[in-house]
């Protein structure tokens, strides 16, 4: 229970239904003595809220402290993979990692026989001629975040619960309203929970120990030209138009960080497109791993609505996607997950191209 709406809906609904609910909150915020500590007041603050929510509900509740996990499964790959010049997604990792790895563990030293969350995803067990559990998107498609969840294992799917893959977050708003929760409820946010204020170059400065002029390199164009001065790798990600300092008549955009020359390359919005790239560290959720190519719609990154492509699985865990039609910014260390239909396929991070440096999944822990 995070403190939001959604997770106490979800709790919720697996009381009306009978099920025997207790919750769990887990401390994320790194540990005492790091310079993003939570603040004891306001923990202990946090702390008062989330019971009384919990009673709201006749839900005993727990806390687990999982900072030191947190901080060296999700943390300290996201700064290594920055440090990298890649652009990765925590979530992605923390899901499998965290909430159904060290929390889920946590959960049945309570008793637990399922762990159950806000997501809205849908998960179906295994059946008759299916012999593996499947995760498929949320009925509320503006809402889905079975993209989150695509590293899930067979195991971990298996235990899962996800109340609100049937609802609509509209429904979820109106329930709080009417029980007159809203007052009590976490403030929803879109940030990464350990940059609250959503402001990652400060954050990275101080956890990669950036000195204070920086490290600055050259900015060029796809033939190489010098254009300009960067502040640091870390503050930029592919797409990206503003902050650049180039004056120009049409807008460049940044297409790739060469972190081994430490170098930004820029191009126009046509230099975005992109109609192969590899992923690594691929999870085959619904399916045994293929051994030949298939299609597949291919989201690479959460508000994609993901496009038509030929998968073309490789060694090493690996799978080439060739898209049907070029797609704009494919970022080197998010996530690109593949569907048929709802159904999700599998999942991994987009690898940089041949050349561009070593790929990196930070802490490579079951």
């Amino acid at each position: 229970m995070s403190g939001g709406v959604d997770s106490l809906r979800a709790a919720a609904l697996l009381k009306e239904e009978g099920h025997d609910v207790f919750a769990l909150h887990m401390r994320l915020l790194p540990p005492s003595g790091s310079p993003e500590k939570q603040g004891d007041i306001a923990w202990r603050e946090a702390q008062v809220n989330l019971r009384h929510l919990a009673s709201r509900l006749s839900m005993p509740l727990f806390f687990s402290d999982v900072r030191e996990e947190f901080e060296r499964q999700v943390i300290t790959p996201f700064l290594e993979d920055y440090r990298q010049g890649l652009t990765p997604n925590p979530c992605f990792i923390c899901n499998s990692r965290i909430k159904f790895g060290i929390l889920w563990r946590e959960a049945r030293r309570h008793g637990a026989e399922r762990l159950a969350t806000g997501h809205y995803a849908r998960a179906v067990p295994a059946a008759g001629s299916q012999p593996r559990h499947q995760l498929l998107r949320g009925v509320d498609l503006s809402k889905d975040q079975s993209y989150f969840l695509a590293l899930l294992s067979q195991e971990q799917l298996s235990v899962s619960l996800f109340p609100l893959g049937s609802q609509y977050k509209k429904d979820v708003r109106l329930w709080a309203e009417q029980t007159k929760l809203f007052v009590h409820l976490r403030k929803e946010s879109q940030e990464i929970c350990f940059i609250p204020q959503g402001n990652y170059r400060e954050f990275l400065e101080k956890r990669l120990q950036i000195p204070h002029e920086g490290t600055r390199g050259p900015i060029v164009d796809m033939a190489g030209n010098r254009l300009g001065e960067h502040r640091g790798l870390f503050a930029y990600t592919v797409g990206q138009r503003r902050g650049l300092g180039i004056p120009s008549h049409a807008p460049y955009y940044v297409v790739e960080l060469d972190a081994a020359n430490n170098t930004l390359r820029v191009g126009r919005d046509q230099d975005l497109f992109r109609s192969e790239f590899t992923i690594f560290h691929v999870n085959w959720l619904a399916t045994d791993p293929p051994s030949e190519p298939f299609e597949a719609t291919v989201r690479i990154r959460y508000r994609h609505e993901g496009a038509p492509a030929q998968i073309i699985p490789l060694e090493e865990m690996r799978a080439l996607v060739r898209f049907k039609s070029p797609q704009r910014a494919v970022t080197p260390g998010q996530a690109a997950v593949l569907y048929e239909g709802d159904r999700v396929l599998g999942g991994g991070m987009i690898e940089r191209e041949r050349g561009e440096g070593a790929r990196h999944l930070g802490g490579r822990e079951s």
